[in-house]
């Protein structure tokens, strides 16, 4: 029986660990100046295409929101973000510790809309409220929706058009990407904003984020910024091989489509029993049900609840690279038990 928590309980895909031995005695620069971690970004900036952009390694997904958000706003300046967006609730405040405010707005589906980006500017248009500066999304988002490649357009048009820094969290970055209902080409993501990231701690790799800043005049010292905050590993290399070896081919994006197949499975045998979900095309699968049966289902397969319903509860299954068709036969099975 294998759990359904999320897409990052297992150590790493059997190639990722294989690159690790293969190269555990080798000796390397540090701080990420090794060759392993160059040939990850040059391939990465290709895959991607941001001709103009730097690859920065970070550790964890919160570390490389937070390392990248404060590296561009002044204090007097805010994040434009959806309510349900990762850094407005799954941080800690981790954000709003360092001193700055997220404007948080509704959204819909989890995601922002420039109507949405034109109602914050009209309202805070006075020295006596936080500065609007930047636009934070996710993709996919927290309940696990997508953009389409025309949304991203005009989102980063209305950013252009008011001198806002657009950011794309990409800590599923594979999994959207590799959605059957996904318009956008990984290319487009080197012209469509200012910075992404391309997730690897929830995709495959044992940890690391890749952090691509496209805009050259916000890569300026970035390196100092992130010694600055204690996020520079000195064994930087560890990230940089993991990247490497998941973009030597298509590895990377076999593995999120596998996910993503997993969660296809899982989203047709609950349509079969009759079960009620939450529309989403990745590797998150929202399932409503009655209170009983979501904590006998969080106590068995390690599910999160997501949102009280009255009398139900919106609960969260999570598949991943090692999630197999059997797994979900069982887990399906219990359910009809049930």
């Amino acid at each position: 029986m294998r759990l359904f928590r999320n897409d990052y309980s297992e150590l790493a895909h059997p190639r990722i660990i294989e690159a690790l031995r293969r190269y555990q005695d080798e000796q390397n620069d540090p701080y990420g100046l090794d060759y392993h971690s160059k040939n990850a970004e040059k391939k990465i900036l290709e895959i991607f295409h941001s001709q103009k952009g730097k690859v920065f390694f970070i550790a964890g997904g919160t570390q490389t929101n937070v390392l990248f958000i404060s590296s561009c706003l002044k204090h007097y300046e805010g994040v434009i973000a959806c309510d349900s967006g990762h850094i407005n609730v799954h941080e800690t405040a981790a954000l709003e510790g360092q001193g700055y405010k997220i404007i948080t707005v509704k959204g819909k589906d989890g995601k922002l809309y420039p109507q949405d980006i034109e109602r914050v500017i009209r309202y805070y248009d006075n020295e006596h409220m936080v500065k609007p500066r930047m636009v934070y999304i996710s993709n996919s988002t927290e309940i696990g929706t997508i953009y389409s490649r025309q949304e991203l357009i005009d989102l980063y048009e209305i950013c252009k058009q008011n001198n806002l820094i657009f950011f794309i969290d990409g800590a599923r970055l594979g999994s959207a990407l590799t959605s059957k209902t996904n318009d956008v080409e990984p290319a487009l993501m080197g012209e469509v904003c200012d910075a992404f990231y391309v997730g690897g701690t929830k995709n495959g790799l044992m940890l690391g984020e890749a952090l691509v800043i496209n805009n050259p005049i916000l890569q300026e010292n970035y390196r100092y910024h992130i010694k600055n905050k204690g996020a520079m590993l000195a064994k930087g290399y560890l990230v940089g091989i993991e990247f490497e070896e998941a973009f030597k081919d298509n590895l990377y994006f076999d593995i999120a489509k596998t996910t993503n197949e997993m969660a296809d499975y899982l989203k047709d045998g609950f349509k079969k029993l009759g079960l009620e979900t939450l529309e989403s095309p990745t590797n998150q699968v929202f399932l409503i049900t009655t209170k009983d049966k979501a904590h006998k289902l969080m106590d068995r397969y390690g599910c999160e609840k997501w949102e009280d319903l009255n009398e139900k509860m919106i609960i969260r299954f999570v598949t991943s690279f090692l999630t197999k068709k059997e797994d979900i036969d069982e887990l399906l099975s219990y359910i009809s038990s049930l």
